[in-house]
């Protein structure tokens, strides 16, 4: 199987430059007084900034991922890419989709396009199936989805908790850890009837 390797970001780019505004002093005058600190963000740092980007990954010419974000600050160093309001869709090798990720922030590993996703994480499935977390990582190598936060997930009438999990991008096989609740069970009480495929 052939993994293309070209990845395809679309936006407006933004060279990273940091500009520092300095205030002219009058002739003759030191400059007196405690200085404020400056405070670094991810736009001063950045080397690239780009605003409503996409970026693509194939696999023999069939879409597996689309990452889309509103900004997203890259380093070239170290080949990460920092992003703010992502949602990520996932395929199957059919090019159907099988699930998607929204959160507030992220950070994409651009040497092997694994990815952290933090705050407010909300993963769906097409036929119905939610899963909500604080955090959540992909692994590409693995094709794996885990946290170690607690997380919730919703089918039906079928409800689940519990403080970690590990699964397929499709959500089809979960194994979590310290699971509780079940059908219409009640949170924090443990409940056998029902567990997540894989489980």
């Amino acid at each position: 199987m052939r993994v293309n390797r070209w990845r395809r970001w679309v936006g407006t780019l933004y060279p990273g430059v940091l500009v520092l505004g300095i205030a002219a002093l009058p002739s003759g005058c030191a400059q007196e007084g405690a200085q404020p600190t400056r405070t670094l963000t991810a736009a001063d740092t950045a080397d690239q900034i780009l605003h409503k980007m996409v970026h693509l990954v194939t696999t023999d010419g069939v879409l597996r991922t689309r990452v889309m974000a509103d900004t997203a600050y890259l380093y070239d160093v170290s080949q990460l890419v920092r992003l703010k309001v992502v949602k990520v869709t996932f395929f199957d090798e059919n090019g159907r989709e099988t699930s998607t990720v929204v959160a507030d922030s992220g950070l994409y590993h651009m040497n092997d396009g694994s990815m952290d996703a933090w705050g407010h994480v909300f993963a769906t499935t097409p036929d119905g199936r939610r899963l909500r977390s604080s955090e959540l990582r992909y692994d590409v190598a693995a094709n794996q989805i885990s946290s170690s936060r607690e997380f919730t997930y919703d089918r039906g009438d079928q409800h689940l908790e519990g403080n970690g999990f590990t699964s397929d991008p499709d959500f089809r096989n979960v194994s979590t850890q310290q699971p509780r609740g079940g059908p219409g069970g009640e949170a924090g009480k443990p409940d056998p009837g029902f567990l997540l495929p894989g489980q």
